[in-house]
């Protein structure tokens, strides 16, 4: 299963690349696809951003990304860094007082907004307070009525970028009116970019949509919902890992980090991933044994009494294979994640006590029984033991695998 996003450049007066726009896209085919802008949104903040990072689409340069009204309203754009990234206000959204608050809240918080294929309409002439960029379509309007609008709004020190330009032309008369930025097929076509997505499983996310919809969140169920997708899991720890959230934090288990983003944001983020409509089959093999995984190595950080390990045992079970899944190497994902310390040396080096469980895994899973047998030595768990938690774990991920539903 493949995302697809294109990104086109943005340029300043010396045509350099500053930053790249991000557009939706369903195929390889260079065209918008017939779904609701909300949704384009979601789709491109879940399987892109969630899952490998804006940062290595766009090589590290400014994002630009539409959004819509309900994705502003409900604040969506804070899941990713202002530092990093411009919020587009798309031209067809209904102005409203609920629209301008979440604007001077964005603004508040660092974000940089831009008016997308601005109208010149007055209307909009109480936005722009609060933004940085105002994008005119250069097909819509000719030089004339671009200047008169440019003089009108002089007093807001906002900055121009140019979109849909063509000819060389063009961009040097634009550059006398005083634009900074450029965008357009004299510069560069939207190129489409390909990756590998995660599926997360359908009922699942019906679930997590169950739970958010309750007065009173049940963190427990929630939690456990997780823990049975990977695909989930792994986009909450991303979700984390925002400019929203204190970096320095560590994660050492899914209930830590429900408990750790709030409600609010527990909510946002299943919004998030319910508006995108981010459904799949049934799990695939590779997810199906992330699950054994994980079961397993918790069970053996209980049988040690590890009081600490049994979620982060769980975790270094769970994401042990999303560089599969990702097709990236794991010590690159690691980095995307607010981990503890002792998950990222248990995914990486498989060193630690945390480790020592993924390896012990690992062994029973290419039969390599003398190498088990002195991990079991060395854990002070038996043999014997460590068999039938195997065993338990591979029936558990089956259950999951067929709609079944247990405990952690």
């Amino acid at each position: 299963m493949y995302s697809y996003v294109a990104r086109q450049a943005i340029l300043n007066v010396d045509e350099e690349i500053v930053g790249y726009e991000l557009l939706f896209r369903d195929g390889v085919e260079n065209a918008f696809p017939d779904i609701c802008p909300d949704q384009a949104t979601s789709q491109i903040l879940t399987s892109n951003h969630l899952t490998k990072g804006l940062e290595s689409i766009t090589d590290g340069k400014c994002t630009y990304i539409n959004f819509f009204e309900d994705t502003l309203i409900n604040r969506f754009p804070t899941s990713l860094d202002p530092k990093s990234v411009v919020i587009e206000i798309l031209e067809s959204v209904e102005i409203s007082e609920e629209l301008l608050d979440a604007c001077r809240a964005l603004k508040k918080q660092g974000y940089k907004l831009a008016l997308d294929d601005h109208n010149f309409d007055p209307v909009w002439d109480i936005f722009l307070p609060y933004i940085d960029t105002i994008k005119v379509d250069v097909r819509q309007f000719n030089i004339l009525q671009i200047s008169k609008y440019v003089r009108r709004i002089a007093g807001f020190g906002v900055k121009l970028l140019a979109e849909k330009v063509e000819t060389r032309e063009e961009f040097e008369q634009l550059k006398t009116l005083g634009f900074q930025y450029y965008q357009g097929y004299f510069f560069a076509r939207p190129e489409v970019l390909k990756s590998k997505q995660i599926k997360a499983n359908k009922l699942n996310l019906l679930q997590l949509i169950s739970q958010a919809s309750r007065i009173d969140m049940d963190i427990d169920k929630i939690s456990q919902i997780l823990a049975q997708d990977v695909a989930l899991s792994y986009k909450l720890l991303r979700f984390i890992n925002s400019a929203g959230f204190n970096s320095n934090q560590k994660i050492t288990s899914l209930k830590h980090a429900i408990v750790y983003m709030g409600e609010a944001e527990v909510k946002k983020f299943i919004s998030l991933l319910a508006l995108a409509n981010l459904s799949g089959d049934k799990p695939d093999e590779i997810m199906v044994l992330s699950l054994a995984r994980a079961r397993f190595c918790s069970h053996i950080a209980q049988a040690r009494g590890d009081d600490e390990n049994p979620p982060m045992a769980f975790l270094v079970g769970m994401l042990s294979l999303v560089d599969a899944l990702l097709d990236e190497t794991m010590d690159t994902l690691a980095t995307k994640l607010p981990v503890a310390d002792e998950i990222k040396q248990g995914l990486i080096e498989q060193k630690g006590v945390l480790g020592l469980y993924l390896k012990l895994a690992l062994n029973y899973e290419k039969a390599q029984w003398d190498e088990a047998e002195t991990l079991s030595m060395a854990i002070r768990v038996p043999i014997n033991d460590i068999h039938e938690y195997y065993q338990e774990s591979l029936a558990w991920a089956d259950k999951i695998r067929n709609g079944e539903r247990g405990g952690k």
